[in-house]
């Protein structure tokens, strides 16, 4: 014995708050591929992790030069910016797939400790940006030793 279902025509409709959802997800978090993305909208993906002795710092610049790269600290922050540069101009027409970013990049940083930014280094290996930032003395842990009488 077949089960009938009763067919409700509005089950099917999306509610207003789902069409502008959906409407702000792929207009902005998903762009189609023929609008482009704000001028340094796009953000810069890092990794981040401190050691006792030092914050290191990850980030993949594939294609861009390191001369393109300018990284400075003030204060607290650290701010990673570059450019991306195209090889070589073709007409959009002639595009079938345009995937890759061109253009300015830029990303701010909150940094967790203080650090001397005097001994920093930057190592920029197959596409790849490392930065270790050593920490201020101060902020090292040191252990103090409990003497019993």
């Amino acid at each position: 014995m077949a089960n009938l279902v009763r067919w409700e025509p509005f089950r099917e409709l999306m509610s207003l708050r789902e069409a502008m959802d959906r409407l702000f997800e792929e207009s902005f978090i998903r762009p189609r591929k023929r609008w482009p993305a704000p001028f340094g909208a796009e953000t810069l993906a890092v990794d981040m992790y401190e050691t006792p002795e030092e914050v290191v710092i990850t980030t993949a610049l594939p294609g861009v030069d390191p001369e393109d790269v300018d990284v400075s600290v003030i204060g607290d922050a650290m701010i990673i910016k570059g450019e991306s540069k195209a090889e070589e101009e073709v007409a959009q027409e002639n595009y079938i797939r345009r995937e890759r970013r061109y253009g300015s990049f830029s990303r701010a940083l909150r940094l967790p400790a203080s650090v001397v930014t005097g001994k920093a280094t930057a190592d920029f290996s197959k596409g790849i940006l490392t930065l270790r930032l050593p920490k201020v003395e101060e902020v090292k842990p040191k252990r103090i030793v409990i003497k019993t009488h």
